[in-house]
């Protein structure tokens, strides 16, 4: 039996092979059902990882089926609404929703995989060589074989390094606009088909459009992180603060922002350090944001993630009388590339946020484009 903490996207593609390959699995996750909680916004799914983990799964179709169409356009702009890169895209990353994605996986599986609010509090290591994980709902469950993918906070993770993830310096903060070609079309037109970038003064405003004519925006900005924990200057309130600092940039980027509909949400961006290691334990391996969270400024996070999944479960069916092996194998790919993937975003993150903004994430995007084109 294999034991998963976490149903996120990693989690479920890793049970789905599991389950379609025979073995047996067993999820625990934190929220009380599938909709309970809004998953988050677009993620555009690269050939080499999240389309390759979705084949994998034999679910690739299905996912064919949910992508938004021409959601792969990109735009660049400065401050005052000034376009400095538009392309259309080419469909080699479509972009999928990512509540939408996580239903389908979550469809996929039998009843009775995956056991609902479960909200980890601590996991301990027995005698015995297993594993006893302590739930909210006073229940504890042993596992020999245990798989964290139970994100940034990992309850898993603490059994295996002595890291946590580290804030940033740099804030989100979350608006969203609905109807939006016909109730707001000068934001519509500035955020185009897919994702827009608007960055100058070390500071942005980016947006992204969701099926349905829905758009979800974030303002990001340096501050401390007591700030994203509600410590505004001179006590005031969020949508104030945030605008103020937006002050001087166009109307139809600022509105993004000051006309959501929904309550303004502060994310403060949190990391893991560059290329983290950890010694093997028998029995007990991480999957996704557990093993390498990282800023979303290279689209790796999700990816990643149910790669991961994949591979594990890859691993696993190969190595189906010796776990060992197959978490050894499985770690041995898993830390370099998530190591090359946290630089690239740590490099795309700075790309972003600095003086001479849009200039280098143009310069960025003009380059792929010739490499395409080469």
């Amino acid at each position: 039996m294999i034991t998963i903490l976490g149903a996120g996207l990693g989690g479920l593609i890793l049970s789905r092979i599991l389950h379609i390959h025979g073995v047996d699995v067993r999820i625990f996750e934190r929220d009380t059902s599938a909709s309970a909680r809004h998953q988050g916004g677009m993620l555009d799914m690269h050939v080499e990882s999240g389309q390759a983990a979705l084949r994998a799964a034999g679910l690739y179709d299905a996912f064919r089926a949910i992508v938004l169409e021409e959601g792969d356009a990109s735009r660049v702009l400065d401050k005052t609404g000034r376009v400095h890169f538009s392309e259309a895209g080419n469909g080699l990353r479509p972009e999928v929703d990512r509540g939408a994605l996580r239903a389908m996986l979550i469809a996929s599986l039998p009843e009775g995989i995956i056991h609902w609010g479960h909200r980890a509090t601590g996991v301990s290591a027995s005698a015995d060589g297993s594993y006893v994980i302590a739930f909210a709902n006073d229940r504890l469950v042993k596992a020999d074989v245990l798989i964290g993918a139970d994100g940034a906070w990992s309850k898993v993770r603490s059994l295996l390094a002595d890291v946590e993830p580290v804030y940033a310096g740099l804030s989100f903060v979350e608006a969203r606009l609905t109807e939006a070609s016909f109730r707001f079309p000068a934001q519509a037109k500035a955020v185009g088909k897919g994702l827009m970038a608007a960055l100058s003064d070390r500071k942005g405003i980016l947006a992204h459009r969701e099926p349905g004519d829905v758009l979800c925006s974030y303002a990001a900005f340096e501050v401390p992180i007591e700030w994203s924990n509600g410590d505004w200057p001179n006590g005031g309130r969020l949508r104030e603060d945030v605008l103020a600092r937006f002050s001087d940039w166009h109307p139809s980027l600022v509105d993004l922002i000051a006309r959501s509909e929904a309550p303004l949400i502060a994310r403060p961006l949190y990391a893991l350090p560059v290329g983290h290691r950890w010694e093997r334990r028998p029995g007990l391996t991480l999957i996704g944001d557990a093993a390498h969270l990282m800023s979303p400024f290279s689209g790796e996070g999700a990816n990643l993630a149910m790669l991961d999944g994949a591979e594990l479960a890859q691993a696993i069916i190969a190595h189906r009388d010796d776990i060992e092996a197959a978490l050894a194998s499985y770690e041995a790919a898993m830390l370099p590339r998530s190591e090359d993937a946290a630089a690239q975003s740590a490099a795309g993150f700075d790309m972003c946020f600095n003086d001479q903004a849009p200039r280098p994430l143009v310069d960025f995007f003009q380059s792929m484009r010739s490499g395409v084109e080469a």
